[in-house]
């Protein structure tokens, strides 16, 4: 290759063109790469599905009913996970100025919050333990029921005893009464 190419080839590394069908009155071109970066959303959502917080394994299906169905399933999984990420967002490492991610300039690199750079640097929120989603889900499952009998003999009457909440788990359970779909 000549030269003077790979001189102006080596210029445009790291630009992209993005085209749409859209007039700039229906979504000028700042939303068009907001949009466009959303699809690391959409990326980040089967991994988690496939491997890392929800696992569904594969499950090898041959009627078409069940196919759709277990897609059906692993969507709704993801939704439900969704909500929670987003009701859990103070707790979480999870940056909670979302007004100022919508608004900022979509080429410019992405800067966390101040509160987000706390929340990373101290590792806590408040005093507390600042939690990753699967940190959270694992404090959260040391709330347990138990189903008791004072006596060996199944005719004695059963009561139960279920653990009592620390104050971390108690705001996510609070926090999980919010979500409306």
């Amino acid at each position: 290759m000549p030269h003077g190419n790979w001189l102006a080839e080596a210029a445009l590394d790291g630009i992209y063109v993005l085209r749409t069908p859209l007039a700039p009155v229906t979504m000028d071109a700042a939303d068009i790469v907001r949009s466009y970066k959303s699809l690391a959303n959409v990326e980040r959502a089967f991994r988690s599905l496939k491997t890392i917080d929800l696992k569904v394994r594969p499950i090898h299906h041959r009627l078409a009913d069940r196919v759709r169905a277990h897609i059906l399933l692993c969507m709704l999984a993801y939704y439900v996970e969704w909500h929670m990420r987003e009701a859990w967002r103070t707790l979480l490492f999870a940056d909670e100025d979302q007004a100022t991610k919508a608004m900022r300039d979509p080429v410019a690199p992405a800067k966390r919050s101040k509160a987000a750079q706390r929340k990373a640097r101290s590792h806590t929120l408040h005093g507390t333990p600042a939690h990753s989603f699967r940190t959270l889900i694992e404090e959260l499952s040391t709330i347990v029921r138990n189903t008791c009998r004072t006596i060996k003999d199944s005719a004695q009457p059963t009561f139960t005893i279920v653990t009592q909440p620390s104050a971390t788990q108690q705001r996510a359970l609070t926090l999980l009464d919010t979500i409306s779909v």
